[in-house]
């Protein structure tokens, strides 16, 4: 191709559009981006790792032979799967947080400056919380088959069990997202991500039986969508369960949690993109 004055002018390649969409193939390298920050920063990872595992070995040790399992069964295999549950609910804290940071400095500005796809920046921040979600489930498996827990059901279930709990941190995550672009700063951020979540992981069956819990109370613990999660993983992985009761959440526990996640999916994804849309906008 020439130019009015003679010269050969190089023909500009233009990139065809992903047969899976803009969205996907951006959030794949937000994504990327996300995870190349952990060997930058391991610190982010090794205190995302601590937590949990300061979790089990407290209730493992300190609180393990003072608090007993309805129907029998050892309370370590019970406690493992509630572990389970409240850190996959706690990905939300570490999104609300970070996206807050990126807010506030200046990288979702550069993001607006590229021709990318404004889904994708919260498709790839949800990946890399999940992909960080599964590391930290491995290691506490691992720890808690140190204190004592084990897996007494079949590949299959086993597989089914950790599939509910990472499905419900995925809608966990696209909560905490909805938070962390509605907050004015990250220290604001911080707070308000963990201030809510605390309340929602102990009102359920995590830690402790609901047989114990007063009779309005239970009705809360039973209907609160990570006992389900919780619920599912303990028969799912072969672990006592105790004695969860006759409400629908209970006898149905799989689901219920399945049903319940994909409700906060439905609501949030949506929520928190035309969220980041206005935020962006400004």
């Amino acid at each position: 191709m020439s130019s009015t004055t003679g010269r050969a002018t190089p023909d500009v390649a233009i990139q065809s559009r992903p047969i899976y969409g803009w969205a996907l193939h951006d959030g794949f390298i937000v994504t990327k981006r996300h995870l190349l920050q952990i060997p930058r920063v391991p610190e982010l990872l090794f205190f995302s790792l601590v937590q949990p595992v300061i979790f089990v070995l407290l209730f493992a040790y300190v609180f393990g032979g003072a608090i007993p399992v309805p129907g029998g069964g050892s309370y370590r295999e019970y406690l493992i799967p509630g572990v389970f549950g409240q850190t996959v609910a706690f990905a939300a804290a570490g999104v609300t947080v970070g996206l807050s940071e990126d807010m506030h400095k200046g990288i979702i500005d550069r993001f607006r400056s590229l021709p990318m796809a404004s889904s994708g920046v919260l498709l790839g921040r949800s990946f890399a919380d999940l992909l960080r979600t599964v590391l930290v489930l491995v290691v506490l498996s691992l720890t808690g088959l140190l204190v004592g827990w084990g897996i007494h059901s079949s590949v299959p279930e086993a597989l089914a069990g950790y599939g509910i709990l990472l499905l419900f941190g995925y809608a966990m995550i696209w909560v905490g997202a909805w938070i962390g672009l509605r907050m004015p700063s990250p220290e604001v951020a911080n707070t308000a991500g963990l201030a809510w979540l605390f309340p929602v992981t102990f009102l359920s069956n995590a830690f402790v039986p609901i047989e114990g819990m007063p009779g309005w109370l239970q009705v809360v613990a039973e209907w609160n969508p990570i006992s389900a999660v919780v619920l599912s993983a303990r028969r799912l992985f072969g672990n006592p369960t105790g004695l969860p009761g006759d409400s629908f959440p209970m006898t149905h526990p799989e689901f219920y949690a399945v049903l319940s996640t994909l409700v906060l999916l439905v609501i949030f994804i949506p929520l928190s993109v035309r969220t980041y849309r206005r935020a962006t906008s400004k």
